[in-house]
């Protein structure tokens, strides 16, 4: 089932979650025991985030060597044991970055083989690799234009000249959203224009980048009405967890961390866990009795401190 179905089939607001694939090489069986405690919570759907290539340099007898892999490279498979043992509808990300448009293309093929229906366009973080683009192929340079491409496959367009006869695609396509802005926009106001942008492409809802001050979030839904953006937009929670993530947060997802909660924690550091979950349960229940229509949680590899929060409401 398609997410926007769910929002709309709902009687409740719903839960969904964000998972990351294995390291490269690693055991799925930590990944599963994840998943079956996320199962307890009735999620209608799980995210599962996609990596592009990078580049990395290892130490050889014959020195400094430079490889391109990719990390977590696992992103299909999860998504079709998620989709397919579980019954839980799996929703892949889907890159600009380190992706041509022909890989992309071939990506959703082996989705719909698979029965997925959703996906969430986002352009990806800046890579130390960049992938050349040779024999003619393309890449897909924002979101948007991915969010097109998508958008195409529904229509019937393809670019292998030998699919013009397959059937239309029928993806619903999910897109994020910054309630602090994208680092790279000049201000939220150009931000919201190139979510309008995307939304305008063919993205069907909106998920947000985490955030730990609710008013974030309630301005930038009043932005994106006010810029005519009519579709669900699903805030982004997550839990604070340990003392180190007060920094490491702030740099990597460019988002605020709020003196009252940075306060606490930095006071009482070996209690940082249950500051966050408390922090965390407090945004719920606003953003609950404020009417969303989902909230969805960054869990990445425990389950622990999103069942905390989750309990008793």
């Amino acid at each position: 089932m398609k997410v926007i179905e769910h929002l709309d089939r709902a009687t409740r607001p719903l839960i969904s979650f964000e998972l990351i694939p294995p390291l490269r090489g690693g055991d799925i069986r930590s990944l599963l025991g994840l998943i079956e405690d996320l199962v307890a919570f009735e999620p209608p759907f799980i995210d599962i985030t996609s990596h592009a290539a990078q580049v990395v340099y290892e130490e050889t007898s014959e020195g400094l060597q430079r490889r391109v892999k990719r990390k977590r490279p696992g992103t299909l498979g999860v998504c079709a044991l998620i989709q397919n043992k579980y019954d839980i509808d799996a929703v892949p990300h889907v890159l600009c970055t380190g992706f041509t448009r022909e890989e992309t293309e071939d990506f959703l093929i082996e989705l719909r083989y698979l029965g997925i229906d959703n996906i969430l366009a986002i352009r990806g973080d800046e890579s130390t690799y960049e992938k050349p683009l040779k024999f003619g192929r393309s890449a897909n340079r924002f979101a948007s234009e991915l969010v097109a491409q998508v958008h195409g496959m529904n229509e019937g367009r393809y670019m292998e000249q030998d699919l013009l006869d397959a059937e239309p695609s029928n993806f619903c396509i999910g897109v994020s959203g910054y309630p602090e802005k994208h680092f790279e926009a000049p201000n939220i106001q150009t931000d919201i224009r190139h979510t309008v942008e995307k939304v305008q492409a063919g993205g069907e809802y909106i998920v947000t980048q985490m955030f730990f001050d609710n008013r974030h979030y309630f301005d930038y839904v009043e932005g994106c009405r006010a810029a005519g953006i009519t579709v669900p937009i699903i805030p982004g929670l997550k839990v604070l967890t340990d003392a180190r993530q007060l920094r490491s947060i702030a740099r990597t997802f460019h988002c605020e961390i709020p003196a009252e909660l940075s306060d606490a924690v930095e006071a009482d550091p070996k209690h940082a866990l249950d500051i966050g979950v408390e922090w965390a349960r407090r945004q719920m229940e606003e953003l609950l009795a404020k009417g969303v229509p989902s909230v969805h949680f960054y869990v990445m590899q425990s389950a622990n401190a999103v069942g905390r929060v989750l309990e008793g409401i």
